[in-house]
């Protein structure tokens, strides 16, 4: 998720001076992984690099630059978390401090206008030395970046210019939801959404019963034709129907059946609605191995209850394991490659 993005433009539209943090290289056990991300005030503090005492460090040495005013407006801070700082992971952590300011605005909305594309945008960072001044530039991904960078180090020397560089990859969650229904299990499941890394697109006939604000990642469609929805969802879309009506949730469900793209397709409803839901598929002439596709009932088996925050509670752990097993499948896909090619 890139909320760090909005909140840094919300400070430099409010002219609160502001650190930006990030966690540039990891070496060994600690508490986040490279690329995370915290924003640091003289007197607040948003998102987190991981809690405990490196998130206490990280924060005292962004206010002592904040209220210094003087020093570099960026630098790296490597901290070892065993011995320096007492936590368990035992690992380094080599952190990234921005001081950010008005000059930083093209940048950061070259980053928010980048997310509208699935590519997204790069952000490289130039620490500058030995007569080379440091840099932010943001460009569109090539065919290198196309894997994303290191998991565990966005921070190498540049051998050419002689300074660090941090290169990392601004891009859209690939997970992205769509929800049929604003009954009380999607109004809790949104809930839930809206804070984890992911897009959602909610959908229901009956506008009243979307609240008046949403999180940023989820937009509404009140429409009454929301199997238009599902023709233009994006490959690999997740998808649950939970409305109001089992006629709809049939209708939608054949609609769905169609797409051969879907990575998860759920169906509100017990086992005795899913046999009667395969009964009257069946007797469309729809394929068995095509209606065997369908989650329902739904969520993470072994949480158990009827009540809406539990249901969201189990779906948004599928969906999370599902988001999971995709960047696992992701990451050993270049190892895989390069075998290959030997």
């Amino acid at each position: 998720m890139h909320a760090w993005i909005d909140q840094a433009l919300w400070c430099l539209d409010r002219r609160q001076a502001v650190v930006l943090v990030t966690v540039a290289w990891v070496q060994g056990s600690a508490p986040r992984e490279a690329g995370a991300k915290m924003l640091v005030s003289a007197g607040h503090q948003w998102l987190t690099i991981g809690g405990g005492h490196l998130e206490w460090k990280a924060a005292e040495f962004a206010r002592a630059r904040l209220r210094a005013d003087d020093g570099p407006d960026r630098w790296i801070e490597a901290l070892p978390l065993g011995p320096a700082l007492g936590q368990c992971c035992g690992g380094m952590v080599h952190l990234l401090f921005e001081r950010l300011r008005e000059s930083d605005r093209g940048w950061l909305e070259a980053l928010h206008a980048g997310l509208q594309s699935p590519a997204g945008r790069i952000r490289e960072v130039g620490l500058g030395g030995m007569g080379v001044a440091p840099w932010v530039r943001v460009s569109a991904p090539d065919e290198a970046d196309a894997t994303g960078p290191d998991a565990d180090r966005l921070l190498r020397p540049d051998p050419v210019l002689g300074c660090l560089t941090l290169r990392e990859a601004v891009r859209p969650d690939p997970l992205h939801v769509v929800i049929f229904g604003a009954g009380h299990v999607g109004q809790a499941l949104v809930h839930i959404l809206g804070t984890l890394p992911c897009r959602v697109t909610w959908v229901d006939a009956r506008d009243d019963l979307f609240p008046d604000a949403v999180p940023d990642n989820v937009s509404i469609e009140a429409t009454d034709t929301p199997e238009a929805v599902i023709d233009e969802a994006p490959p690999d879309s997740c998808f649950l129907i939970m409305t109001h009506d089992h006629a709809l949730d049939q209708r939608l469900c054949e609609q769905l059946l169609r797409r051969d793209d879907v990575a998860y397709f759920g169906l509100i409803g017990s086992q005795t609605k899913r046999r009667k839901f395969e009964h009257r598929f069946r007797a469309r002439g729809i394929p068995p191995e095509r209606v065997a596709r369908i989650v329902c009932p739904i969520g993470e088996p072994g949480i158990e209850g009827k009540q809406p925050d539990v249901i969201a509670v189990a779906v948004a752990a599928q969906l999370l394991r599902l988001r999971s097993e995709r960047e696992r499948r992701a990451a050993a896909a270049p190892a895989r490659t390069e075998a290959a090619a030997h």
